[in-house]
């Protein structure tokens, strides 16, 4: 069957088309996506305000309407952490379900670190062993270990690359002091996790999903996106700590023309490199291969194993 997963991000809504079915890869058939930025659309109040909801509103119908005229049979829907955590959420859920048909289903941040685990361990196999999965998204950092499917531990920390730039990076390029208050931050924040990790062991394999770690990997020399999926690409901890003093002294303008990096997500970059940069440290770790699989794939997964148990 060909189905649709609409994810509602903090950065992004993105359509994924595939054809699936149960105990077979699900292959891209089309992607659709609009940048919206909703965790830097939130009020003083913490709530979306009427622009952003109107705006959300319009971006799903367009991705319904791609939906339909690439045949999807289903379209599963689900919101991240800007809708999570806005105080209107409930008011946004009731519109856009009043005004496209739309039921979006808000996964906690445990939910996102779940499925994007069950992604990864999909994409290695079981040969990879124990398995630490992180994933920076617009809104939140995902960290999840484990040696099954399901992850033994699993947790979601508000150190997005998309909320950090909008809370602690106003300059072009940001101030120095702002970017060393940041980077405290976001390993104060990191530290307090590590023990709820450490005490399964070392993991066998250390994995990152998202654009920010692609992205990161993409300047320090990983290959290209046109070479492929199967193309393997890391990004070292030598290498990333390199990097971040460069971001730092850049402007986004700059950054922007760093092989790899879109015009949308440069302001991000180095805030998103603050929080690999301390994951990596924190946890011990000296080089992360890239899964191309993540949060979408996990969706469309746990759907396609819903289907062949009943």
């Amino acid at each position: 069957m060909r189905l649709g997963v609409l994810d509602v991000g903090s950065n992004t809504v993105h359509l994924l088309v595939v054809d699936a079915h149960p105990g077979a890869c699900p292959l891209p058939a089309h992607s659709h996506k609009a940048e919206l930025r909703l965790a830097q659309l939130l009020d003083d109040d913490g709530a979306i305000g009427p622009q952003g909801v109107d705006r959300l509103i319009s971006v799903i119908k367009e991705a319904l309407q791609a939906a339909e005229d690439k045949g999807a049979e289903e379209v599963l829907p689900f919101a991240t952490s800007a809708v999570r955590e806005a105080r209107n959420a409930d008011d946004v859920l009731a519109r856009v379900r009043t005004e496209t048909g739309v039921e979006l289903q808000v996964l906690t941040g445990s939910e996102e670190a779940r499925l994007t685990f069950l992604a990864a361990r999909r994409w290695f196999g079981w040969s990879a062993g124990k398995l630490l999965v992180l994933d920076i998204g617009g809104g939140s950092l995902e960290v999840a270990y484990g040696i099954d499917e399901e992850p033994d531990a699993a947790a979601s920390l508000p150190l997005g690359a998309g909320r950090l730039t909008a809370g602690w990076l106003p300059g072009d390029p940001p101030d120095p002091e702002d970017v060393r208050s940041l980077r405290r931050h976001v390993r104060t924040e990191i530290a307090r996790t590590v023990g709820e990790f450490s005490r399964f062991g070392t993991p066998d394999h250390v994995v990152a999903t998202s654009k920010t770690f692609k992205q990161l990997a993409r300047i320090a020399g990983a290959a290209r996106s046109a070479e492929g999926l199967y193309v393997q690409r890391e990004l070292k901890r030598e290498s990333l700590e390199g990097w971040v003093p460069r971001l730092a002294a850049m402007t986004e303008r700059e950054r922007a023309e760093l092989p790899g990096v879109s015009e949308g997500r440069a302001g991000q970059l180095l805030a998103g490199a603050l929080v690999a940069e301390a994951a990596l440290d924190l946890f011990g770790v000296e080089r992360v291969e890239i899964c191309p699989w993540a949060l979408r794939e996990g969706v469309i997964l746990r759907r396609l194993d819903h289907m062949e148990s009943v």
